[in-house]
């Protein structure tokens, strides 16, 4: 099976079968969105839900969040993931919001890179999310789905991953796919125990036909 092959029948399963496919992160603006982001990482999506409404209720917007100490955030998201470094973060990403970029999240990749707490793969999301920019996030799951699957090919990077995913990957269906793989490994891919026979790329799966 040729690489093109590969990615048209993965793209031809999950259209058949997961054709919604977004993040499962709740938002209402892009705000919310990427301080969610930031909290997510190490941190589940089901965590991080149940601590922004509360937090974006205190501070709704990047102004609102500008004007608190670091400690005062801690307090509504002490129960996620490393919340001392995540609460800097959050309240430095706020004040250069305000500061710079008049309290707007910017769709360039390198202006949101700028941000505290925001790296490759949390501005991809946003750009991705927000923007419905030909970004590829590459998260612990795409990783692994996309070694697994056959997708990518020795690659030892998240950055080397999304390079070879993006070259593949239709521009209009870049969004989508982010969220095709994520969900997949989430569910059905899983690092520990995967359902491969509930799968429906099993049949040229690269891992699958390894184990068997």
């Amino acid at each position: 099976m040729t690489i093109k092959e590969r990615y048209d029948r993965t793209i031809e399963y999950f259209r058949i079968n997961r054709p919604f496919a977004e993040t499962e992160l709740v938002y209402e603006d892009p705000f919310e969105l990427i301080v969610a982001v930031i909290l997510s990482a190490q941190c589940t999506d089901k965590r991080v839900n149940m601590i922004t409404p509360a937090l974006m209720k205190r501070f709704p917007d990047a102004k609102a969040m500008s004007e608190a100490e670091p400690s005062e955030i801690f307090k509504f998201i002490k129960s996620c993931s490393y919340p001392n470094n995540k609460s800097k973060h959050l309240s430095a990403m706020a004040k250069m919001l305000v500061k710079e970029f008049e309290g707007k999240i910017p769709s360039d990749l390198i202006e949101l890179q700028k941000l505290p707490g925001v790296g490759r793969k949390t501005a991809n999301v946003v750009a991705s999310v927000v923007y419905r920019k030909p970004v590829m996030a590459v998260d612990t799951h795409v990783f692994r789905v996309s070694e697994r699957i056959g997708l990518t090919r020795n690659a030892k990077t998240p950055l080397s991953a999304e390079l070879q995913l993006t070259k593949n990957i239709p521009e209009e269906l870049m969004h989508q796919a982010h969220h095709w793989l994520l969900l997949h490994g989430r569910y059905i891919c899983k690092a520990r125990s995967p359902l491969c026979t509930q799968c429906g790329l099993n049949d040229f799966c690269k891992y699958y036909n390894k184990r068997k």
